[in-house]
């Protein structure tokens, strides 16, 4: 049963397996869904990155643009003081004797011209004295002039006009008690006085509020993008979280993006990816710097890439649906075909076969049509073999039971009668009748437990005289069992192994106890002795070793009643042995709990104990 349910199952399944239109149809939807999404999402990729390389091609142009204009005016702004700073050298100061003439008129005169850029003018000789200045003229004690920084580049630096970053004006008093941020431009010049020429330099103060104002113009967007400026040293001159970088409250990369050629540059600063670009401003070899987060150019694309990855989601939604559609039309005779095969493997053994489709699939139903028919018959022949075979191994070792026993016995009673101990006889026929009656059983193979105890006390009843109470023999079985079904022929080859190999020798000692009792869904029939008993590897072999040389005895064995046991109620059943040596050996049946009822019993005796216990068949246990 088990070969042949195996194999049915396994034509079923590589049937179910050739025919399964989810494969097909998975296959030809799947096939072209794949090609279709992989070419749409090349595409959309490209598009995409093409318009992510235009949108930073943008973003960098756009800052371009608004450095480029900022420089402008920058430079426009520095111009205007480059040309204050030539317009007092060249037309004031170095036309006059310093000794003789005042500059100070024409200083104011220019002054009052560009007041609105200027904080003040300046003229100061090589040693630090005040020549002229505009709009005042009160010097505070104590500046050090030689040692102010845009005093000594000038001094060293002669040929050039120096810028200075921001810093608040400390020259002059101002009655007002105001300190105003300034940029310093600083030359040197060539006073003359009383005829001679020296050394001076001439100080332009602007107004640092115009630079901020202009690059507040250039950070007006409310977006993360920012400019700030810088001089050639990295040094920051205005930026638009200056008062936070003072406070050491904000960083910047001004220190890198001083060495940055003029361009665009990505960096990496704080953890942020960042896009710079760097313009020069000529005269000074100041720097203006963009800074655009990447973040806030990902942000712009936000949209776009929604509206790609919508456009993708419809395409490929169309997509499958149209595939779906034309692999479903191709599929559908296969679908019912495999309907088919699934009735057929559900355990319908005789299911509606579809035929029909293309000629190919027509020519596969019609296949396995006829195959459905050949396994059919195949399956009748092999199960019919099977069961004959079973009744046939039941049969054989059924017809070992005690030949020998009943030529020892017939030998008792003619021994009986020649000794003229007729009533012996007779009660030894009397049992021997009952013993077999018991044994034939019009033939069944399973009787009751009941059947089966009277057929063990009638058997023991004859032993008993044959060795002349030389042992003791006691039943206790549970009444509850008594109607439960059991394979004839079990407790009495155990009983006989009991005297033979137990208490056989024990002069009068020997014990045997036969105990019946019910444990949850089972039964067992447990015969015990207290003969010789034996050790645990010729235990292990009662069960194993079919081919064991028997010293005297019956000839059946209890391997014999373990087989029988197993080959009707399956695996999970038959004998269990417990002995040890000089202390007796215990043997326990171990049977299902089935009532002994015409309808179970029939089933039994037709091999169906799996639809009795709801379960596998027997050879499957």
């Amino acid at each position: 049963m088990k070969t042949i349910e195996k194999f049915y199952r396994k034509i079923a399944e590589y049937l179910a397996k050739r025919v399964k239109p989810q494969t097909i149809q998975f296959t030809i939807s799947v096939s072209f869904t794949i090609v279709s999404v992989c070419s749409m999402g090349i595409l959309g990729v490209t598009l995409y990155n093409r318009f992510v390389n235009r949108m930073e091609d943008m973003t960098i142009e756009s800052s371009e643009q608004l450095l480029n204009q900022t420089a402008i005016n920058l430079e426009t702004y520095l111009r205007n003081m480059r040309r204050i700073s030539d317009a007092m050298y060249y037309s004031v100061i170095k036309d006059k004797d310093l000794a003789v003439d005042s500059v100070d008129e024409e200083m104011n005169l220019l002054y009052e011209a560009n007041k609105d850029n200027l904080i003040s003018i300046a003229c100061y000789t090589n040693d630090g004295k005040l020549v002229a200045a505009a709009p005042v003229t009160n010097e505070k004690d104590n500046s050090d002039i030689v040692d102010q920084e845009w005093f000594v580049n000038a001094v060293d630096q002669m040929e050039n006009l120096h810028f200075s970053t921001p810093h608040v004006q400390n020259l002059f008093d101002n009655a007002a008690y105001r300190y105003y941020w300034v940029v310093s431009l600083s030359r040197a010049v060539e006073l003359t006085s009383n005829g001679n020429s020296t050394l001076g330099v001439l100080l332009v103060d602007m107004n640092y509020s115009s630079i901020e104002q202009l690059f507040n113009k250039a950070n007006t967007d409310n977006s993360s993008e920012y400019v700030y400026l810088m001089d050639s040293d990295g040094e920051i001159i205005y930026h638009p979280k200056q008062k936070l970088i003072y406070t050491n409250l904000y960083e910047e990369n001004n220190l890198e993006a001083v060495h940055y050629d003029d361009g665009s540059h990505q960096e990496i600063f704080q953890g942020e990816k960042r896009l710079i670009t760097v313009k020069t401003v000529s005269y000074t070899g100041w720097k203006i710097v963009s800074v655009v987060p990447m973040s806030a150019f990902n942000m712009g694309l936000y949209g776009t890439r929604m509206f790609v990855i919508m456009l993708m989601a419809l395409s490929m939604l169309m997509i499958i649906i149209i595939n779906q559609l034309v692999s479903a039309r191709i599929a559908k005779p296969l679908q019912r075909l495999n309907e088919s095969v699934k009735e057929w493997e559900a355990g319908n053994l005789n299911p509606t076969i579809y035929v029909g489709g293309s000629l190919e699939v027509e020519h596969l139903g019609k296949t396995l049509r006829s195959t459905v028919e050949q396994i059919n018959q195949l399956m009748h022949d092999i199960l019919y073999e099977q069961e004959e075979k079973r009744k046939s191994e039941l049969d054989a070792l059924q017809s070992q039971i005690n030949p020998h026993f009943l030529y020892n016995t017939l030998d008792s009673i003619v021994w009986m009668i020649e000794g003229e101990r007729y009533e012996d006889a007779v009660f030894m026929i009397t049992q021997l009748a009952s013993l077999f009656r018991i044994s034939l059983s019009r033939g069944k193979t399973i009787i009751s437990v009941e059947d089966e105890i009277k057929h063990a006390k009638n058997y023991m009843n004859i032993q008993k005289i044959r060795y002349k109470n030389s042992f003791a023999i006691d039943f206790s079985i549970e009444e509850e069992i008594l109607h439960c079904c059991t394979v004839k022929l079990v407790v009495q080859p155990l009983l006989e192994n009991a005297i033979y190999y137990g208490v056989e020798g024990m002069d009068g000692e020997g014990e045997i106890h036969v105990k019946g009792y019910r444990k949850e869904d089972d039964i067992y029939i447990e015969v015990s002795d207290n003969g010789l008993g034996m050790p645990q590897d010729m235990v292990e072999q009662l069960l194993t070793d079919n081919n064991r040389v028997r010293k005297h005895g019956s000839g059946v064995g209890v391997i014999n009643v373990h087989n029988r046991i197993r080959l009707r109620f399956g695996k999970p059943y038959g004998l269990e042995i417990e002995s040890m040596p000089d202390e007796g050996t215990t043997i326990r049946i171990h049977l299902p709990y089935i009532p002994y009822e015409p309808e179970k019993l029939e089933l039994l005796e037709n091999g169906k104990m799996q639809e009795l216990k709801g379960g596998k068949s027997n050879e499957e246990k």
